[in-house]
């Protein structure tokens, strides 16, 4: 063999029996979420993380931080810090979101959404790819939807059915402007604050009462802390939304895109699925504690859509006619 066949060889040689040294770069990117996998809202962040990394066979890893650890405990801080690139990744509510997001608003409008279908004509339809891009506009990819469902009343003074009954009723609510002006249409006395420091304030009588979807107030025991009873009132739902800094994002190639995107979809699904099949054991765990349970008439419900008809004035040019107008029309459709 003469010296040029024999350095050819050997540089073949070299190059095949170097390619298996090279292995694709491992990434860990940072999720939040408000609440623990003690909650659906957690498992859903929870499934997402082992979908990605099953599928990229642990190449990629998805810390989940719970709590709102990742924000000191102040939940409406998430979309900024992940706009910032601060946090890569989060399983966010429309209500902490819509500080930032006005459009977001959509979901707290009251008594929008009668059902499940309603939030699924939204969210599958004009008005959720609307929200959408409002949001990536905004220095977030959504990824997409999840669900932490719909939002009942608990307080410790006594049964709640008509408008009537909140006059002075001190309520905690989440920090954003519409929810005080929905409890401030009704006669109650609204108070913000977060859900860690919601707790202690029901237990001493500081406020009495609060609003969250019904496996919230089973899993963080609220009956405990006087809450005893509680109207389903439906007045809205709080859709989840699976997203990415923008920044992260655009770091990624297009198939960890693809993955990362479809493993939420599905974690979604999941989530949305189990949540609601799960929502009549819950109701039966918390009466069964004693809870009394009060359920609307229609000419009830009806009383507290008249009652909040001024939120919607308020609000709707602050959301988008043209969103609240696609929202109505996908729920006369559903």
């Amino acid at each position: 063999m003469n010296i040029k066949k024999w350095l050819v060889l050997s540089a073949a040689c070299l190059s095949l029996g170097a390619a298996p040294v090279f292995a694709q770069e491992t990434r860990e990117l940072s999720v939040s979420t408000v609440l623990s996998d003690a909650f659906p809202w957690g498992q859903a962040a929870a499934k997402w993380a082992e979908l990605v990394e099953e599928r990229s066979n642990g190449r990629i890893t998805l810390k989940v931080y719970p709590n709102a650890q990742l924000v000191s405990g102040d939940q409406t801080r998430e979309f900024s810090a992940m706009r910032s690139g601060l946090i890569d990744m989060a399983v966010g509510s429309t209500i902490n979101w819509s500080t930032q997001v006005p459009e977001a608003n959509l979901f707290s409008l009251p008594f929008l959404m009668p059902d499940n279908a309603a939030v699924d004509a939204i969210t599958q339809g004009k008005a959720g790819q609307m929200v959408f891009d409002a949001i990536e506009k905004r220095g977030v990819v959504p990824l997409a939807w999840g669900e932490n469902g719909f939002r009942e009343l608990s307080n410790s003074r006594g049964v709640l059915n008509q408008p009537a009954d909140f006059k002075g009723l001190k309520v905690r609510v989440v920090g954003s402007p519409l929810f005080l002006d929905t409890f401030n249409a009704l006669g109650a006395n609204p108070t913000q604050m977060s859900w860690t420091d919601a707790l202690p304030a029901l237990t001493t009588g500081a406020v009495d009462g609060q609003e969250n979807p019904l496996a919230v107030f089973d899993v963080a025991r609220a009956d405990r802390a006087n809450q005893k009873y509680l109207t389903l009132w439906h007045y809205m739902n709080d859709p989840l939304i699976f997203g990415a800094s923008k920044r992260v994002w655009s770091s990624l190639s297009a198939a960890d895109q693809k993955l990362l995107k479809q493993a939420a979809y599905d974690a979604g699904q999941w989530e949305i699925a189990k949540s609601r099949a799960e929502l009549d054991a819950t109701l039966q765990s918390i009466r069964d504690r004693g809870v009394e349970v009060t359920e609307l008439t229609p000419e009830q419900h009806q009383a507290f859509v008249a009652a909040t008809k001024s939120v919607y004035e308020k609000w709707t040019p602050k959301i988008g006619k043209k969103l609240v107008d696609a929202a109505q029309t996908a729920i006369n459709n559903r």
